[in-house]
C-alpha cells in the first residue's frame, strides 16, 4: 500500500460513522447554497438541537469545522477534504448500484448512505476504475452537488418554475426523499423522462403528461425536480 493510501485510510480511520454524517450534511447543504446554521443540521439529519450542539463540539475539537460568531458553520480545510471524499465515495456507490447490480434509482440513495462508511479505498479505487469519475449518480446529480445558482447558469430551472405549455426532461431529483423519488418514479418523472406541462392550477399544482399519463403534481414535490426545457423538434 502506498504512502498516500495508507494516510488515506488512517484518516478515515479517526473519523467516526456520526462524525462523517455531520461533515457530508454541512458539505452538501453548502454546495446547495444554503448557509448552514445548527438549526440546518438538525433539519437535515433529523436530529434534536441538543445532538447537533454536541457533535459542532467534537468537530471544534478535533479542528473539522469552525462555528462564526453569526452562527454559521463552515468547514476547515481538513473537513472539507474529508467531507468530499464522503460524497465521492457515496455518488460512486449509488452508481455501482444502479449500473451493476440494477438497483432502482429511488432506492439508491439510503443503500449507499449505509455502505459509505464501510467500503475502503482500496474497493472505492476498483469502482473508480470500472466506473470513471465524474458522470452522474441515478438522482442525476454530481458527486460534488451544484449550487441553485450553477443549475441556472446551466440552463436548468426548477419544475415549479417551468412555464405551462412547454416541454421539458427531467434533469436531476432531490435525493434525500426516498418516497418522493418512489412516487416520482410511479409518475413516469425520473431522471432522462420527458414530459410535458399542460397548466399551472389555481391551487398552485401543476397539470403534467408523462409516460405515465396525465398526472397532477404539486408545488412542494415540484420544487425538488430541476427540469431542461426541450427545444422544439428535440421532443
Amino acid at each position: 500500500m502506498n504512502t498516500a493510501r495508507a494516510s488515506y485510510n488512517h484518516a478515515r480511520a479517526m473519523i467516526t460513522v456520526s462524525k462523517e454524517d455531520y461533515l457530508k450534511a454541512i458539505f452538501e447543504a453548502q454546495s446547495e447554497g444554503e448557509n448552514v446554521i445548527s438549526a440546518t443540521l438538525a433539519n437535515w439529519l433529523k436530529v434534536s438541537p441538543p445532538a447537533v450542539t454536541m457533535a459542532l463540539r467534537r468537530l471544534r475539537r478535533d479542528g473539522l469545522v469552525n462555528v462564526r460568531k453569526d452562527g454559521r458553520v463552515v468547514l476547515t480545510p481538513q473537513g472539507s477534504r474529508i467531507a468530499k471524499s464522503i460524497a465521492v465515495r457515496h455518488h460512486l456507490i449509488e452508481r455501482m448500484l444502479t449500473e451493476i447490480f440494477g438497483m432502482p434509482w429511488y432506492k439508491t440513495h439510503e443503500e449507499a448512505e449505509r455502505l459509505e462508511h464501510a467500503v475502503s479505498a482500496e474497493f472505492e479505487a476498483l469502482l473508480v476504475k470500472k466506473l470513471g469519475r465524474g458522470g452522474s449518480c441515478p438522482h442525476g446529480n454530481h458527486a460534488i452537488v451544484d449550487s441553485p445558482a450553477k443549475r441556472r447558469k446551466a440552463g436548468l430551472t426548477l419544475l415549479s418554475e417551468a412555464e405551462a405549455g412547454e416541454s421539458y426532461s427531467v434533469a436531476s431529483v432531490y435525493e434525500r426523499d426516498a418516497a418522493l423519488c418512489e412516487l416520482l418514479d410511479r409518475r413516469g418523472l425520473r431522471p432522462g423522462s420527458k414530459f410535458h406541462l399542460r397548466e399551472r392550477n389555481y391551487d398552485r399544482t401543476l397539470s403534467l403528461e408523462t409516460s405515465a399519463g396525465a398526472i397532477v403534481l404539486g408545488t412542494p414535490a415540484a420544487e425538488k425536480i430541476w427540469v431542461r426545457p426541450i427545444r422544439p423538434g428535440k421532443c
